[in-house]
């Protein structure tokens, strides 16, 4: 949502800074890479004279450290909230989660608006703490919150009959086709679509045209270069590669999700598990994978956060066993490793999902890879009519 929202604005004329959990980018150019979502790097953007426009990704880690950094907002999105994060920093509840959450639309300025999802009880519920201006957006038209929303003169991002749509107090404004947002990889990418709800939303309401949108939409392509880590599939001959960042169950069964209406067999996964989460929620990523993939390789992550390699394995492996006693594990030492491994051994037909914790290193690997299997001589017979 950060980066399709950043491209919108951009794409509308303004000077654009952002911040994500891949770095800090001005203008689309990446000036300090890592996890840049917390308040030093909005204020990297902020104090930037050459923005004139900031979208600023905003993680839990963060507010609960520093607060925002910044005292108002123009415009506050809260997208989601998965419970992946629970017991760390004090917070041991998706409620207390909710809260932290929250603080990014109660300081919107009055005249703003706090976009929230509609579709999310506790999302929803943050309404009786905000004192801006309400704008929703929902993967259901008939969503009744939204439906009373709209009746009552408000706005809400809508996905209709196919459609991304703007419901302007009841009345519909058909913003583009989803199979025409690449983003949304011909409608698959279920959770692409809800990600493309608010920051369409977002530009609406800034008043950016809507040729300018609709552009935008066509022109934000889901691959290393504009979304890094984020669904970037590379088709080999014989074998597909997605490369995803996905590192939470939320995440994971959204991909669990495309997989189904994506075609390709075996399909593999490269898993890990993040060593500060709770127990269940490392025996939770197992379990999905034993659902979406045929066979799972574990890799062994650089970063271990607090656990050993071997009771991050032995998680996941209990999650996988749960639901398939007789599932293909096999353990890689690193993520390199498992590349190498997958790809040497992939058979015809396969579709491997890479969950990648470094995301520029996999990326130039399987971009070498790639490049190597294209690598092809010209003869001199090959060319036409020279001597």
């Amino acid at each position: 949502t950060t980066r399709l929202t950043a491209h919108i604005f951009k794409n509308a004329g303004f000077k654009v800074g952002y911040t994500t959990s891949d770095g800090i980018y001005i203008q689309n150019k990446l000036l300090e890479q890592g996890d840049c979502t917390g308040p030093k790097s909005a204020r990297f953007v902020l104090s930037d004279p050459s923005v004139n426009f900031a979208v600023l990704e905003t993680a839990r880690g963060g507010i609960l450290r520093e607060g925002l950094g910044f005292s108002q907002c123009d415009i506050g999105i809260v997208t989601n909230i998965t419970s992946d994060h629970l017991g760390l920093k004090g917070i041991h509840s998706i409620e207390q989660l909710a809260r932290v959450k929250s603080v990014v639309v109660e300081n919107v300025m009055p005249e703003g608006y706090a976009i929230l999802n509609a579709d999310d009880d506790l999302i929803y519920g943050m309404i009786q703490d905000i004192s801006s201006k309400i704008a929703l957006f929902s993967m259901d038209e008939h969503n009744e919150r939204v439906v009373e929303h709209c009746q009552n003169g408000g706005i809400a991002a809508i996905y209709e009959n196919g459609y991304i749509s703007i419901n302007k107090a009841g009345w519909k404004i058909r913003i583009e086709k989803v199979v025409n947002i690449p983003l949304t990889f011909s409608g698959r990418a279920i959770f692409n679509i809800q990600n493309v709800l608010p920051a369409v939303l977002a530009a609406f309401l800034r008043s950016v045209h809507l040729e300018d949108i609709r552009e935008a939409l066509s022109t934000f392509i889901p691959s290393p270069g504009q979304t890094p880590g984020r669904m970037n599939l590379f088709e080999f001959k014989d074998f597909s590669i997605l490369l995803d960042y996905a590192h939470n169950p939320s995440g994971l069964e959204a991909i669990g999700k495309f997989l189904e209406k994506t075609q390709g067999s075996p399909k593999i996964g490269i898993i890990s598990g993040t060593g500060d989460r709770r127990d269940e929620d490392i025996i939770e990523l197992g379990k999905i994978s034993a659902h979406i993939f045929d066979e799972i390789i574990i890799r062994r992550d650089a970063e271990l956060r607090g656990r050993s390699e071997q009771d991050i394995i032995n998680l996941l492996s209990q999650g996988i066993r749960v639901v398939s006693k007789k599932k293909k594990i096999e353990i890689v030492e690193t993520e390199s490793k498992a590349i190498d491994k997958v790809v040497s051994e992939a058979k015809k037909g396969a579709f491997i999902t890479l969950l990648c914790d470094s995301i520029s290193e996999s990326i130039q690997q399987v971009r070498a890879l790639k490049e190597k299997e294209e690598k092809f001589s010209i003869s001199r017979n090959d060319i036409p009519n020279i001597d």
